[in-house]
């Protein structure tokens, strides 16, 4: 089994859909669109960074940065479970903070 078997062309990639409404986007796609909260609306930011399963080749979560605090402080920041993704439009992703601590202190 060569290094490259399990990668998946193009055209695979964009025929597979996930959870019925999730279609593949480029990763430098997804960085563009504004991230929503459906649970309250609220604006939480743009995608900083990814977690990624390399052997799976699979989005394991979403890294939102902190707000800052003050001058020279910033809260840390936010990891989201890539199962909290509900839809990723072709402007938003929108996410599920329903069970996110840090969204429920």
């Amino acid at each position: 089994m060569g290094l490259f078997d399990n990668i998946k062309t193009e055209n695979e990639m964009y025929s597979e859909v996930e959870d019925d409404d999730l279609l593949l986007h480029s990763l430098n796609a997804l960085r563009t669109m504004e991230v929503i909260d459906i649970k309250t609306g609220s604006k939480m930011g743009y995608i900083k960074d990814f977690v990624i399963n390399i052997e799976e080749s699979k989005v394991i979560s979403i890294i939102l940065p902190g707000t800052a605090k003050g001058w020279f402080s910033k809260e840390e920041d936010l990891e989201i479970p890539w199962s909290k993704v509900k839809k990723a439009g072709v402007e938003v992703i929108l996410v599920d903070s329903a069970d996110i601590e840090e969204f429920n202190l």
